[in-house]
């Protein structure tokens, strides 16, 4: 009878322990979730406020109009999706999986350093220097695209604002 009695307690406590990793791992999941969606709004809002038309008029000469490039971060296990659209004002990403993506770029870095490689690529000017600011984060391994690199650049292409006029100004 003693033997049950434990076992009584040990099923019970197991299934608390089970319903609290349960509910932290969902509280994780929700966390990590959260920081694509705050990511994905703020692509969308730099790129309302401060994008550059140049960018986009490049898509609509080249043959990547329409095409979706899915940005995948390693570190929160979640993809945003950017349409490659030629006017600016029709520029919207969303959070999560493409249906047919032409490139696929993978950010392995941590957490932590998530926003600052994605900071200094927005930063950066849309020109054959800022690409080239991409290279180590390339050979190093931190970025790595998958399928059509010209697809991928283009998308990067858009998202720099390096060259807007708020860079200029003196605070």
């Amino acid at each position: 009878m003693a033997s049950t009695t434990s076992q009584i307690k040990d099923s019970e406590s197991l299934k608390e322990f089970n319903n609290k990793t349960d509910r932290n791992q969902k509280a994780l999941k929700l966390l990590k979730e959260t920081k694509i969606l705050n990511i994905t709004k703020l692509a969308n809002m730099l790129v309302d406020l401060f994008g550059l038309e140049e960018g986009f008029k490049k898509v609509g000469k080249g043959k990547h109009e329409g095409q979706e490039v899915e940005l995948y971060i390693l570190a929160l296990d979640g993809y945003i999706t950017f349409n490659l659209v030629s006017k600016k004002e029709n520029f919207e990403c969303h959070a999560d999986r493409a249906k047919n993506p032409v490139a696929t770029v993978v950010v392995k870095v941590k957490e932590d350093k998530i926003l600052k490689i994605l900071s200094k690529i927005i930063r950066s000017k849309a020109n054959l220097f800022g690409l080239a600011k991409l290279a180590p984060k390339i050979l190093f391994g931190k970025i790595k695209i998958k399928g059509s690199i010209g697809a991928a650049l283009t998308l990067v292409k858009c998202l720099m604002i390096g060259k807007n006029d708020i860079y200029k100004t003196k605070f």
